[in-house]
């Protein structure tokens, strides 16, 4: 056999090069994107592959080598071509022209079992026409970090992006945030697409109605093709991204988690969360939180996300409005609080164990729940945490009950409000048969992982992988994470 028959049969053999890529963005022309070469890296070593991810693909995990994973997404063997997507964004609030993709490309789009288009997009792979300067390449920790931040959102219940491979690529890089010399890595990220509010902003700033009309078109037939026969798909597309915007940053609020980065090319025109760089869960209900360094007046703190995600929603409107009617537009984006208030009452709902309550009962029982939290300032994930963990049938007794193994409460002293709280949980609960307590305790349990990401646990598994090479540790947080134990 020669070279070439040898490197033909170990392409074919690749479950992960022989997927049936589809040139769904390809094919609307070199006006969206730059058409690049990867990277070549000194070195491959698999640090992460999401087997969870894999049947989606239609892909048994166990047939796929590790090998596999570093030909397709370290050596970027056999795809051409690869795609530098190009947008534009308001960056804290400032309009930039400069972007588009500076340290990644679109690797490829799969059509999954479930009929869903799905994109494989690199981060770290190498400059770009859009690097801008930057070497495009992503930090090992940076890698980790985003990893762990999918994995755990996604047990959360948020619609995410998720990291279908990880390689460290040998390369030492440096970087004014971490300890120089870092070293490398190079991500795939597998989502449902990488359109972002800044591709249609960019067709905007240069005019272009044409190719943001052949955009909107491609997004409606790809991601909302149940609008395609409606008379006004264009005006019902913007409604329904309303919506799940909405719904994604009630879920952000829910899970505590801070983004960090809301600029305009951070929003997918899927209404899913991606691109996770300084993120951070709150580790207390603190309104003020900020997860970026850099975010000196606070723009993207916690509480900023809703107002931060419907203003990225209005200046949207500026490149839609030439296809869209400006008075469907201000329609569709005036139910946004309507929305978020549904869906962040749901789901803290949840994380309080119960599927509905009447809704004048659930605004008080949130209410008292974010008020004492609030003044408190006791761990938001552990608070929620202790409620699973503590749960009993005698809650349903007597108020003085509620909550009496719990860890963290003993220490507050005496609070009107926490005593509030569990009087009214102890009413909620008799309004439920004894038969539904179980009910209720799995729903504490699904809806709050024991394992809260926080700063101070992301560190105590990279310090071990800096000092010994040690992963166990991040393979045994992933492990945590996905099952929530």
């Amino acid at each position: 056999m020669t070279l070439d028959e040898t490197l033909n049969h170990t392409h074919a053999s690749n479950p992960l090069l022989t997927l049936n890529y589809e040139p769904a963005l390809e094919s609307l022309g070199e006006d969206y994107y730059d058409k690049v070469v990867s990277e070549e890296f000194p070195q491959h070593i698999l640090r992460w592959r999401n087997n969870a991810l894999l049947p989606r693909l239609g892909l048994d995990p166990q047939i796929v080598k590790d090998e596999d994973f570093i030909s397709a997404f370290g050596k970027f063997e056999q795809r051409e071509p690869l795609l530098a997507l190009r947008y534009h964004g308001y960056q804290f609030g400032q309009y930039n022209p400069q972007l588009g993709d500076g340290r990644g490309f679109l690797y490829g789009q799969v059509r999954g079992i479930d009929g869903e288009l799905y994109d494989f997009g690199t981060k770290g792979s190498g400059r770009t026409p859009y690097s801008r300067g930057g070497d495009g390449m992503l930090t090992l920790k940076g890698g980790v970090r985003e990893v762990l931040a999918a994995e755990a959102l996604h047990r959360l219940g948020v619609r995410t992006s998720r990291c279908l491979s990880m390689i460290e690529t040998g390369l030492g890089l440096w970087r004014g945030d971490e300890p120089s010399p870092t070293r490398s890595s190079v991500m795939i990220r597998m989502s449902k697409s990488h359109i972002r509010f800044g591709t249609f902003e960019r067709l905007n700033y240069l005019k272009r109605p044409d190719l943001t009309q052949k955009l909107l078109d491609h997004v409606i037939e790809q991601y909302y093709p149940h609008l395609q026969a409606q008379n006004d798909k264009y005006a019902l597309f913007y409604a329904e991204l309303v919506q799940r915007v909405a719904e994604l940053v009630a879920q952000w609020m829910a899970a505590g988690f801070c983004h960090a980065v809301l600029n305009t090319d951070n929003m997918s025109i899927t209404g899913e969360s991606f691109d996770y760089g300084p993120y951070a869960f709150i580790p207390t209900y603190d309104l003020q939180f900020t997860a970026a360094y850099f975010d000196y007046y606070r723009r993207y703190c916690y509480s900023q996300q809703p107002g931060i995600c419907k203003l990225n929603l209005e200046l949207l409107q500026e490149p839609l409005k030439a296809i869209i009617h400006q008075g469907d537009l201000d329609i569709a984006l005036s139910k946004f609080a309507e929305y978020y208030q549904a869906e962040y009452r749901a789901l803290m709902l949840k994380k309080l164990g119960f599927e509905d309550l009447q809704l004048e009962q659930a605004d008080e029982f949130l209410r008292l729940t974010i008020t004492f939290l609030h003044d408190s300032q006791v761990g938001y994930h552990q608070f929620f945490a202790d409620i699973a963990a503590n749960f009993s049938s005698k809650w349903r007794d007597d108020p003085a009950f509620v909550m009496t193994n719990s860890e963290i409460i003993p220490a507050l002293g005496e609070s009107a409000t926490f005593d509030n709280w569990c009087f009214l949980y102890h009413q909620i609960l008799n309004n439920f048969d004894i038969n539904e307590m179980d009910k209720i305790a799995k729903t504490l349990t699904e809806a709050n992982p024991k394992t809260a990401l926080l700063r101070p646990v992301i560190e105590s598994i990279w310090e071990p992988i800096t000092e010994d090479d040690n992963w166990q540790p991040f393979y045994d947080l992933v492990g945590t994470l996905q099952t929530g134990k």
